[in-house]
């Protein structure tokens, strides 16, 4: 079992595949370029399995894949079939845009893929092409439809932006509880890449949007990101407030990069380089560098009002 310092039991990894993305949304990496990567730059996923296996052996029970676009890697089933060929009970997540969620969705259930989070941050045409720069909401909307229809548990993902897509709360609950999926609407996280100017929307304010319409109550928080409440007939969403104490709190996950870096802390600069450890097949030092991690993780993240993060999300999978 791995713990930090704080006692708490880290059994979450998030692995980004790819820091390559085909969105270009303004929160995120509206003007970073479409860069190739050099394939010495990346982890294999050969390599990522070694290290996963190891986390997996001291007790890791979720691993969440996230880029970039983690469906732009080729080949994401096989390497998700390994994984849950090596423990069936593994939690076997995926975070993704959508796009290319119709043709794979079922390709990648069949694979071992549990559940799947979608970012959903409008449903309007023409504010999906400002927020992502092309025109992307129908084959988002056909990929949710296609998660949902071979069985994979969905949860949607709504950035709120204040003059953007804070009109669309309930809407946008509306039509998560119409398909039957929870949706989380999460605070814009300031960094240094989004464009200037967007404005967080922040938990109190969207409970209030939704309050206009619906009548809920809080649940009790468990052990995730998430604080979740329930409207009077009994639909579920949540609310993710990562500036708060409270996130950090509960926190159990650490996060490896594509590039080969682990991460103790999303808001956080400081990492630990893993490949070289991997490359020459030393088990024992990553197995080292990963106590190392767990160890040194902090009690909470860095930010700090009107701190702007110089981390890119797009690397670490948000």
């Amino acid at each position: 079992m791995l713990k930090d310092g704080f006692d708490r039991v880290i059994d979450y990894i998030r692995v980004s595949v790819t820091s390559r993305c085909n969105f270009r949304c303004i929160y995120c990496m509206p003007n970073t370029p479409f860069e190739w990567q050099p394939h010495e730059d990346v982890l294999s996923y050969e390599e990522m399995f070694e290290f996963l296996r190891l986390a997996i052996d001291e007790g890791v029970k979720k691993i969440r894949i996230t880029g970039g676009e983690p469906l732009v890697r080729k080949e994401l089933e096989v390497f998700i079939k390994v994984l849950s060929k090596y423990n069936k009970n593994l939690d076997l997540a995926l975070t993704t845009n959508g796009y290319f969620l119709k043709e794979k969705a079922k390709i990648l259930k069949e694979a071992g893929l549990k559940r799947v989070n979608i970012s959903l941050d409008t449903l309007k045409k023409d504010v999906a092409k400002k927020i992502v720069q092309k025109d992307v909401l129908e084959k988002v909307l056909e990929g949710i439809d296609e998660a949902i229809k071979v069985g994979l548990k969905v949860k949607l993902n709504c950035v709120v932006m204040k003059g953007i897509n804070d009109n669309e709360i309930t809407d946008l609950l509306d039509y998560a509880k119409d398909k039957g999926v929870i949706i989380r609407f999460i605070e814009f996280m300031e960094n240094e890449r989004a464009y200037p100017g967007i404005k967080r929307v922040d938990s109190k304010e969207i409970l209030e949007e939704i309050s206009t319409k619906y009548n809920f109550k809080e649940l009790k928080k468990e052990n995730e990101a998430s604080k979740y409440y329930k409207l009077d007939d009994g639909y579920v969403f949540g609310i993710i407030e990562p500036h708060s104490e409270d996130f950090c709190k509960s926190c159990n996950r650490i996060r490896l990069t594509a590039e080969g870096y682990l991460i103790p802390c999303l808001f956080f600069t400081e990492s630990y380089n893993i490949k070289e450890a991997l490359r020459k097949k030393d088990i024992k030092k990553a197995a080292e560098i990963l106590r190392d991690v767990v160890r040194n993780k902090p009690e909470k993240n860095d930010w700090q009002e009107e701190k702007i993060s110089d981390r890119a999300f797009w690397e670490t999978g948000g």
